[in-house]
């Protein structure tokens, strides 16, 4: 959900361009042959899915890619591109799911490139291998995957903050980027998207309660690069077990990198607790699962607990603001853009309704019984 280092959410800048060009950009910059390309779906940026015909000599069959043709607003820095695409290969080094770019001709793992029909704009394209798997959005959820997405965001985040050094990780210090949980007070500016109704209210009081209560606080948590959307729809799961009635997921695949920024261990597990909330029939007790995970791994700190509430709340904000302001730039593209809406108010007006207190303790016994279970 990229939207430029400022803090303008989006601006009209998704490229729009058609089968034929993608795959004729494909044959020009990359060296192959697409023999089948469909959309697939995106928020500010084009993606395809792409099969080509493997490169003579090798065997026969297709490969697999995702053609992504980053926005014009965010091609213009191709530093914080380039720190994405090395975080990706680096994870992958490291035994975790993430995609590695097909090399251009020239040898160089991205091209800024003009395309037919799109003005005098310059677009930053990447082939990123296909990964396999269903997205977590597409499954029944289980306290068992909460679990593994709770542990995994903090093995990622721990792996990229200790062992990462690449130089082009200095532009992950994104400043006003709209997305970093550091930036919900800048939510101010487009609350009226939302016109006048209770859930404003509530959105009001989110944003109010987080400049008073976790700003102050921000100094005390501690500090990682964040993937920063480690939602229900960038998540791939397949199934290890042999029993459909019991399936035991494993994380198949990582996406969409174009939201990482320097941030802090604590925001990495709110955003997972807000969007693996949306895609469950019982939504205030799946932070605990993803807590466990998480904590499994890095142990979040007494303050950082306390402020996990509001965190939660705040991306709920984030995501539900601008989605709106975006569907009105938008509006051919407002079902997807929405999508997380459908549940996420309701949701969040759930978590105000029971309350902070009551939430927070959900959470926290719902955690502690993976360190203490209960005796058999």
């Amino acid at each position: 959900m990229s939207s430029g280092n400022g803090g303008q959410p989006q601006t009209l800048t998704k490229p729009a361009l058609g089968e034929q060009a993608a795959a004729e950009l494909v044959d020009r910059v990359f060296g192959l042959k697409v023999s089948w390309i469909g959309p697939l779906p995106s928020y500010d940026d084009q993606n395809f899915h792409v099969r080509v015909s493997r490169d003579r000599g090798a065997a026969g069959g297709a490969d697999e890619y995702v053609l992504k043709i980053t926005n014009s607003e965010d091609s213009r820095e191709p530093d914080l591109i380039e720190a994405q695409t090395r975080a990706m290969m680096f994870l992958n080094a490291e035994g975790f799911p993430s995609a590695t770019p097909r090399l251009t001709k020239d040898g160089t793992i991205m091209s800024l490139e003009s395309a037919s029909g799109c003005g005098n704009k310059k677009y930053m394209v990447r082939l990123l291998t296909y990964l396999p798997g269903t997205p977590v959005a597409n499954i029944a959820t289980n306290a068992q995957i909460f679990y593994e997405i709770g542990k995994l965001a903090a093995s990622l985040d721990k792996a990229l903050s200790e062992k990462f050094h690449h130089p082009s990780a200095k532009s992950l210090h994104r400043g006003q980027f709209i997305w970093n949980l550091a930036n919900v007070p800048l939510l101010d500016q487009y609350i009226y998207a939302l016109g006048q109704n209770k859930y404003r209210e509530v959105v009001e009081q989110v944003i109010e309660q987080f400049k008073g209560k976790v700003i102050p606080k921000l100094s005390s948590f501690r500090a990682c690069i964040n993937h920063g959307d480690l939602n229900d729809h960038n998540i791939l799961v397949d199934s290890s077990s042999a029993s459909p009635q019991h399936p035991e997921y494993r994380v198949s695949g990582i996406l969409d990198f174009s939201d990482m920024s320097y941030g802090y261990y604590v925001f990495e597990v709110a955003i997972a607790i807000m969007y693996m909330m949306i895609e469950s029939p019982d939504p205030l007790r799946v932070g605990g699962h993803v807590l466990a995970g998480f904590e499994s791994v890095v142990p979040l700190s007494g303050e950082e607990r306390a402020a996990l509430f509001l965190l939660v709340s705040g991306r709920f904000a984030q995501s539900l603001i601008i989605a709106a302001h975006t569907a009105l730039l938008y509006p051919q593209n407002r079902e997807y853009l929405m999508v997380t809406a459908r549940t996420g108010w309701k949701h969040l007006m759930k978590m105000f309704e029971v309350g902070q207190e009551a939430v927070e303790r959900t959470w926290f016994e719902t955690a502690r019984v993976y360190v203490n279970p209960a005796p058999a």
